[in-house]
């Protein structure tokens, strides 16, 4: 069978060629990060049978949770990046040796946040506002469920082996099986066992391990297939740390985005704070697709940077950014014809609604710029560009921030705080679009 270059094809051969690929990797992705909000959700939809007390302390645990989690989100990024490279490259032992390392850091991480969430969950529960009646669960299923923090990194970082090798099936199959033994575990645990509220957090932990196990078998038998050492090695776990602090700062920034959007929203009203968690959850909701997109892009990007195949990185990189384009407007389309049937299903208080529609209309227009900012976020991390990705979300909380701060000294409310938020996209898809203009991103090679 005889392969065309980049060089040879012609535009429209290489623009299907482009497509198949990012369909390829995309739809599987968006699958597997659809199913991880699914664990809270069935958490929730269990425990709430107990009684207000455990799911207001479910909710607080797994707030924190998540969000000790979403921190560490760097181990699949960074080794999406490193491991899509050597495969360009042509060496598949150092890609699988590169995960391993990842994997390892992972373990690492996972065993330091247990040695400090054990001792302090109470005092972490009441920091975050517990009632006296929730922080008795809420620190029962933090301590149980911090068990499962190293088995939730490794199938961050195992994640990104996969997807650097060009496989985002397999973490579909592994995120939908995690799903349903979580479900019944839960089921059994909670009633079935009659351990309540910590049964449903030991069910998420036995999930969690299984789904670890499963992706570690792959990554293993991999590693014998190739060759590839399973032994930890300081050298190649700390250049995975090194590489992961960029976009540790990246996402601590865009955390902090978040959290001053949701603490501006409180302070404008009742119903405006309400309004905006609905807003915020379809707002992520619509994240996943856009992200799903930025996956293939870090798994695509990364494969012709190590090929050495710079003229074959930029077509990618068009082609994504007008996914992006195109999926950002069919988004924003599907939000506005929504509308009236998304907000009933959150809430039936008139004043939240009201308040909630023109800012769904910010929300609606830009997702095309939404989908641009992803797409280049995720060609920038394909390209191991990690340090200006750091500097530039840096410079958009700088910007954001005042911005927000100002809606309510202004008298603005809700529409302006998404105004707001839309600024912060404006300001991200600038700093993205001069870099992968200036081309300092296309750096060839197995290693950056």
């Amino acid at each position: 069978m005889v392969h065309m270059t980049q060089a040879s094809a012609t535009p429209k051969a290489t623009r299907r060629q482009h497509d198949r690929e990012i369909v390829a990797l995309a739809v599987p992705a968006f699958g597997a990060l659809v199913a991880e909000p699914l664990f809270v959700m069935a958490d929730s939809a269990i425990v709430g049978h107990l009684g207000t007390a455990q799911l207001a302390g479910l909710g607080i645990a797994s707030a924190l949770l998540t969000t000790a989690v979403s921190v560490f989100v760097f181990l699949a990024y960074a080794t999406t990046a490193a491991v899509a490279r050597r495969v360009g490259a042509g060496d598949l032992q150092a890609a699988i040796r590169q995960g391993m390392d990842g994997i390892w850091l992972a373990l690492l991480l996972g065993a330091a946040v247990i040695a400090t969430v054990l001792p302090t969950a109470p005092s972490i529960v009441e920091i975050f506002g517990a009632s006296d009646t929730a922080a008795p669960y809420a620190t029962t299923y933090l301590r149980i469920s911090a068990l499962g923090i190293p088995a939730m990194l490794v199938v961050l970082a195992s994640t990104g082996v996969l997807r650097g090798l060009q496989d985002t099936k397999t973490p579909l199959y592994v995120a939908i099986a995690g799903f349903v033994a979580n479900a019944a575990l839960n089921a059994g645990l909670v009633y079935g066992a009659d351990l309540g509220i910590a049964g449903s957090a030991w069910g998420t932990v036995i999930a969690q391990w299984g789904m670890a196990a499963a992706y570690l078998v792959v990554v293993v038998r991999g590693a014998r297939r190739h060759g590839a050492s399973l032994r930890p090695d300081a050298t190649g776990i700390r250049a995975s740390a090194q590489a992961g602090v960029p976009l540790l700062v990246r996402t601590l920034s865009l955390r902090a985005i978040l959290m001053i959007a949701t603490a501006v929203a409180a302070r404008l009203g009742d119903a405006d704070i309400a309004a905006h968690q609905i807003i915020l959850s379809l707002w992520s909701l619509l994240a996943f697709a856009l992200d799903a997109i930025a996956i293939a892009g870090q798994a695509i990007i990364g494969r012709y940077l190590g090929a050495g195949d710079t003229e074959g990185a930029r077509q990618a990189c068009r082609r994504m950014v007008e996914w992006g384009i195109a999926v950002g407007v069919a988004l924003g389309v599907l939000v506005v014809l929504s509308r009236p049937l998304f907000l009933p299903l959150f809430t039936s208080d008139s004043v939240v609604r009201d308040t909630a529609l023109p800012a769904l209309v910010i929300v609606a227009l830009s997702q095309p710029i939404c989908g641009v900012v992803f797409v280049l976020d995720g060609v920038l991390m394909g390209a191991g560009d990690g340090p200006y990705l750091a500097w530039a979300m840096v410079i958009t909380l700088a910007v954001f921030a005042p911005a927000a701060l100002l809606v309510p000294a202004l008298d603005g409310g809700l529409t302006a705080l998404w105004a707001a938020m839309t600024l912060m996209m404006v300001i991200r898809m600038l700093t993205l679009w001069v870099r992968t203009r200036s081309g300092r991103w296309i750096v060839t090679g197995a290693t950056r």
